[in-house]
């Protein structure tokens, strides 16, 4: 049982196990190692996550979430939110992103992470987003604050809401 290991053989040889010069041991370790540093990543992300959601609900227990500047990872924390619920998706923070991806606030300056973020939120939040920014569009003075229907739509009808936003868009003077 084993002796047909090098390490083993090398062993009852009279050779001292070399973790640094050792084939077998070596990619061993280096396996190991890879699998602990990743395992620790995964906590420290986890450990960020929820720190950022004790920090959004703190805001939204005081009524004061739309204060909030959003991060990158901010959808990860809206899962986190909503894991916490119980699975109800906190209607306030899916407003909260919509208004932030509309207006391009935060993170959602960069185009990368507006996109980033379309492959991560799901309905009511992007076509809400996507209303309230051609309603934006269409009236320059108005401020989303005065949107809130937009939500409403959002939450109930998903997808006429995302068809809304389609047709306004293709409505825009220069546009086919």
């Amino acid at each position: 049982m084993g002796a047909d290991r090098p390490a083993a053989r090398r062993r009852t040889a009279g050779h001292r196990l070399d973790p640094d010069t050792d084939d077998v041991v070596r990619p061993e370790l280096a396996a190991d190692a890879a699998a602990a540093a990743a395992r620790e990543a995964e906590l420290r992300e986890a450990m960020r996550i929820a720190a950022r959601a004790d920090e959004l609900q703190a805001l939204r227990e005081l009524g004061n979430l739309d204060q909030a500047e959003p991060r990158e990872g901010d959808e990860a924390v809206r899962d986190e939110l909503t894991r916490r619920a119980g699975g109800y998706i906190p209607a306030d923070v899916n407003a909260w992103l919509a208004r932030a991806l509309a207006s391009r606030l935060g993170h959602y300056r960069d185009p990368a992470a507006r996109e980033a973020a379309a492959g991560l939120l799901t309905p009511p939040v992007l076509p809400h987003a996507a209303l309230l920014a051609e309603l934006a569009r269409l009236v320059s003075a108005t401020d989303i604050g005065q949107l809130a229907f937009a939500a409403r739509l959002a939450t109930t009808e998903p997808e006429a809401t995302g068809a809304l936003a389609e047709f306004l868009a293709r409505a825009r003077p220069g546009q086919d």
